[in-house]
């Protein structure tokens, strides 16, 4: 065979095989889609209907997906963008969901990065949310501390903005909240300890508190924690969890998880600190699995929360309207979607959404 002939036929066999990948490749991407649609479970939603206002929350033949499943525990949802943030707690990392890539590992370890065994059931980080300038806050939990990445390229190193009160150790940061003036607002309780209790050898400090950092938006990237501007809220919930603002800011929610299952509201003074506290509701007889987790608040003011039996709806002055029936116990939640009316819960094993009639209010309010 002649050297023309050869090359020949070695060109007609490489346009051969380029073309065959192109056409499976092409056929893979149309299929991804499709493929990650099927993995989607949709159900109708079942909730108990506690007052007539949740009719103009909940929609007519409202339905509950399941988009994601398989994890342990999974907690501290985010919208960023066209994809939702959340962390799993027990592997350790936070993953990233989207609608046509399904899940994948954004960062891995996220919060403990120990040499010895950690010892305890949640290593990783726990409540997330973002700054007015887009940039991912999140609370340490197991790594004891709360840090804010300056981007979204996971190999950068974070900036811690505080991890000790009063030369203390905090115990584990758990769920977070900014103000318009640039304030961050966190809850501590010891559930990223190894023992999760009072006395865990790792606690330093004597209370569960409630703190805020002001002018957290200004942190320099990659400056040092700035633990002396910490300031202690409130020190009388034995287990703060969610935490949010109403509109306009007049009001702080903090729920507490354990003994007591309780929604507080405090009244925010000019100088970002709180007066006032008032009980909005108590559900600790309801004998249903899961307690006051994750919070936030729609744009009429409207509190979502983790609860017993999965996801509460309350009027801004506390009265329950409905409770969404989560067929898991439910750890925390967000509002997504380009309207910011989807809500999306995380559920231990797994992440739900459900279409709802009113937004959500932003994560960052403006003045």
């Amino acid at each position: 065979m002649s050297n023309l002939k050869r090359l020949r036929l070695i060109v007609i066999a490489a346009v051969a095989i380029a073309c065959t990948i192109n056409y499976y490749a092409m056929h893979s991407a149309a299929a991804a889609p499709a493929a990650l649609a099927s993995q989607i479970v949709t159900t109708p939603l079942k909730f108990d209907r506690l007052d007539p206002a949740a009719d103009r929350i909940i929609p007519t033949g409202a339905i509950l997906q399941r988009v994601a499943t398989g994890f342990t525990w999974t907690e501290g949802p985010v919208w960023v963008g066209d994809s939702l943030f959340f962390a799993e707690i027990p592997s350790n990392s936070i993953r990233k969901w989207s609608p046509t890539q399904g899940v994948s590992i954004w960062l891995q370890p996220s919060g403990y990065k120990g040499s010895t065994p950690y010892g305890g059931r949640e290593p990783g980080t726990n409540g997330m949310t973002l700054d007015v300038k887009g940039r991912l806050t999140v609370a340490g939990h197991a790594q004891r501390d709360v840090l804010r990445f300056e981007s979204f390229d996971p190999a950068q190193p974070p900036t811690v903005l505080v991890d000790s009160y009063q030369g203390r150790r905090l115990s584990s940061p758990n769920d977070l909240v900014y103000s318009s003036d640039g304030s961050l607002y966190f809850t501590d309780p010891p559930y990223g300890l190894p023992t999760q209790g009072d006395h865990d050898p790792l606690k330093q400090l004597t209370v569960n508190g409630v703190y805020r950092i002001p002018n957290a938006l200004v942190h320099k990237p990659g400056a040092p924690p700035d633990n002396a501007s910490l300031q202690l809220l409130i020190s009388d919930l034995p287990r703060p969890n969610g935490i949010a603002f109403s509109p306009g800011e007049k009001y702080l929610y903090v729920n507490n998880s354990e003994p007591k299952k309780i929604w507080m509201r405090y009244t925010v003074n000019p100088d970002g600190s709180i007066k006032d506290p008032k009980l909005l509701y108590d559900a600790t007889n309801d004998p249903r699995a899961g307690g006051p987790d994750g919070m936030k608040v729609d744009v009429e003011g409207n509190i979502y929360s983790a609860g017993p039996g999965g996801v509460w709806i309350f009027s801004p002055d506390g009265k329950p309207l409905a409770t969404l029936l989560i067929p898991e116990r439910v750890g925390n939640l967000t509002f997504g979607g380009a309207d910011r009316k989807t809500l999306y819960i995380a559920a231990s094993t797994s992440i739900y959404r459900v279409r709802l009639n009113i937004t959500g209010l932003p994560l960052v309010q403006t003045r």
